[in-house]
């Protein structure tokens, strides 16, 4: 029979809520067996027969004999007739300590490992809260549409839609990519040269492990995108930090570096926090620094849809006719985060390469999002959607600066960005960035820090503030709890 501890440890099991979707006899099987691996029942040492374990749990006989024949079954017991149940002379090879389990113990991770998880990663929020950044509205997704062209997709396609799919994309995908990117970006793609993805995160860890080697030199803006700056350090690059004015980053500090690295990755359109365009002059003078020394730009172009003030300027990578910048774009802000679909248009010397690195990752992007994406786009759909969305995020924006002039004069200045889907504010009173953040969070507001993202760490105090996803009566309402939450740190500052 179970000594009284090894009775109550599998009466615990039975109890146990996170194991309530077992089935009693699995229950018992993986008590039984958990005491056997550590070592409360060693080799050669009989077990209860199963009518006095079955009345002493308050089980029926056939569920302590289902326990015990999986047990068998796994090697743990051995079963003699006449003789009744032993531990297995096997699990002699089982650990003799007891020590602490190794998930409480901190892992030894590589130095890339270590680097990755030090970054914090890319966290976004499951159900957003005012006024976290960077995500669209999706109530104003037209699903039901969605839901039609997908039915047709499958009617169409059938069961091939549940195989393998070409690793560099649908072809009609990418095909509808490049269309679209050469009308409204002034790109220069073809589909042979477009490689569907599942995010421009992935596309940047992509360009950091196949265009440079780690301790290789990258320029970034300076601030800059937080999931860039995590790709290139994950990838052990050098980052070098760029100062950003209100013409975008300024050309000046790489042209005259005598060390040169060997890429430099750009938010162009609106540059990432500040919202600044990246004048025509500062483009040309890159394309030519990049031809002349054989490195890359990547451009990632990550909202230019919502642009809110006359006519976008047309993307880097169609005026480069050296063919060295990687062109990023996505349509987790165009479309929805859930969609998971992001691409890269190529120079052609290195869609082989990207592809089959790609490979390594994930495989492929999943084929049916795809093909409805395609019809999505191909019937007009997407620009569609698009320019409806615009509208609305333009008139967001004129609301949440409204609001901000009005309710937080005294504590911010706004900075209205012609673009994109958050507006930049810089603290203007005697309270500090992370105390203003977490005042916020307390009231249930979100706000991204500025400071963060200087890597110089000399930026101006501030926060991010997002609009596009919250009506102008969540605005108001999360505004004037900013308002009040702000006041307060204040008060609690001044003391």
């Amino acid at each position: 029979m179970f000594k009284h501890s090894q009775l109550e440890s599998v009466k615990a099991w039975l109890t146990n809520p996170a194991h309530a979707a077992m089935p009693l006899h699995a229950r018992i099987q993986r008590a039984v067996r958990q005491l056997i691996l550590d070592c409360a029942l060693g080799p050669g040492k009989p077990l209860p027969a199963s009518r006095a374990l079955a009345k002493s749990l308050g089980v029926s006989r056939d569920t302590i004999e289902a326990a015990y024949a999986q047990l068998h079954a796994e090697g743990f017991i051995e079963r003699r007739v006449g003789s009744g149940s032993f531990v297995a002379e096997m699990t002699r090879f089982a650990p003799r300590t007891r020590d602490a389990p190794l998930r409480n113990q901190a892992p030894k991770l590589s130095r890339r490992g270590n680097i990755m998880f030090r970054s914090g990663g890319v966290r976004e929020a499951l159900t957003p809260r005012p006024f976290a950044p960077g995500v669209p509205d999706t109530r104003g997704f037209p699903l039901t549409l969605w839901e039609r062209l997908e039915r047709q997709v499958l009617k169409e396609v059938g069961t091939q839609a549940l195989q393998h799919g070409d690793p560099q994309g649908a072809e009609q995908l990418r095909r509808a990519i490049a269309d679209y990117v050469n009308l409204e970006r002034g790109a220069h793609a073809t589909a042979d040269r477009v490689l569907v993805l599942t995010s421009s995160q992935q596309a940047m860890m992509l360009c950091a492990n196949m265009l440079l080697d780690p301790g290789d030199r990258i320029y970034i803006e300076d601030p800059a995108y937080y999931g860039a700056r995590g790709a290139f350090d994950a990838a052990g690059l050098e980052s070098v930090p760029i100062p950003v004015d209100r013409q975008g980053v300024m050309v000046e500090p790489i042209l005259d570096d005598p060390h040169r690295a060997r890429a430099i990755f750009l938010t162009p359109s609106h540059q990432f926090p500040t919202g600044a365009t990246l004048a025509l002059d500062r483009r040309l003078a890159l394309i030519e620094w990049a031809a002349r020394y054989r490195a890359w730009i990547i451009e990632d172009d990550y909202d230019s849809e919502f642009h809110y003030a006359g006519k976008p300027t047309a993307c880097i990578q169609g005026l480069d006719s050296h063919d060295r910048t990687i062109y990023i774009g996505t349509f987790t802000k165009s479309l929805f985060p859930g969609l998971r679909i992001g691409y890269v248009v190529l120079p052609p010397q290195l869609v082989k390469p990207m592809t089959v690195a790609r490979t390594l990752l994930d495989g492929h992007t999943a084929s049916i999002a795809q093909l409805t994406l395609a019809r999505f786009m191909e019937g007009g759909h997407f620009g569609g959607h698009v320019r409806t969305m615009r509208g609305i995020y333009a008139q967001r924006l004129d609301v949440l600066t409204g609001l901000v002039r009005k309710h937080l004069a005294d504590f911010v200045e706004p900075h209205a960005p012609i673009g994109g889907l958050q507006m930049p504010c810089v603290l203007t009173c005697d309270i500090s960035e992370r105390l203003a953040i977490d005042a916020a969070r307390r009231v249930g507001v979100e706000l991204l820090g500025l400071s963060a993202l200087n890597v110089s760490g000399d930026g101006k105090a501030g926060f991010l503030m997002g609009f596009a996803a919250y009506t102008p009566a969540e605005l108001e309402v999360a505004v004037k709890k900013l308002a009040n939450a702000l006041q307060t740190a204040l008060l609690q500052e001044s003391r």
